[in-house]
């Protein structure tokens, strides 16, 4: 490369020369540059999403390539975000491609070290048994000479990125089952 040709490939005098002051167009580009494509432009689909940290409920754009996601950016349609989102928001992608993603439901036994894989069947049950045990071991009928019909052995939080329809049939749930340590975190 000659020093003639190193110079017009200078981003100072490009900028000059191509009437771009602020170096924001094709003077900001360099020669590798120039070849490369954005990661969104190769999507077979985009998928409107709601980030899942917090309560704000960001709106994001998800580009889906052969069936699994190649990018998450903020959705400048959102209403909420304009495009806009914060750091855990940007770094959403590693819940769905990191390599710390657990596929399978993961179980660790009272007193262990170490986890283990189970089969979702099993969790599911060993959930339901552990929740109708807690219910008939805490049951209450009455307090005070009260009938009160509940029990103290199930509580609930909500998280923050829960909305308040999610919320409404957590609490119909947990209401059913007789808890009455129901709380979430729906604040906005």
């Amino acid at each position: 490369m000659g020093v003639r040709s190193w110079i017009e490939e200078w981003p100072v005098l490009r900028q000059v020369a191509d009437s771009d002051p602020l170096g924001r167009g094709a003077a900001a580009k360099s020669g590798a540059s120039k070849h490369l494509a954005p990661r969104v432009a190769t999507a077979d689909k985009v998928v409107k999403s709601i980030c899942p940290y917090c309560a704000v409920g960001c709106g994001q754009n998800v580009y889906v390539k052969e069936g699994k996601v190649v990018q998450i950016e903020g959705d400048p349609q959102s209403p909420v975000s304009r495009g806009r989102l914060c750091p855990k928001g940007s770094a959403s992608l590693q819940l769905t491609t990191g390599p710390a993603r657990r596929h399978q439901v993961m179980y660790r036994r009272p007193h262990a070290t170490e986890w283990e894989v189970i089969p979702l069947e099993q969790a599911m049950d060993m959930i339901a048994d552990r929740v109708i045990k807690s219910r008939r071991g805490r049951w209450q009928w009455e307090a005070n000479g009260t009938r009160v019909r509940r029990t103290m052995g199930i509580a609930t939080l909500g998280g923050a990125t829960l909305d308040n329809e999610e919320n409404y049939l957590i609490k119909k749930l947990f209401t059913a089952l007789g808890a009455i340590q129901i709380e979430n975190q729906a604040r906005v």
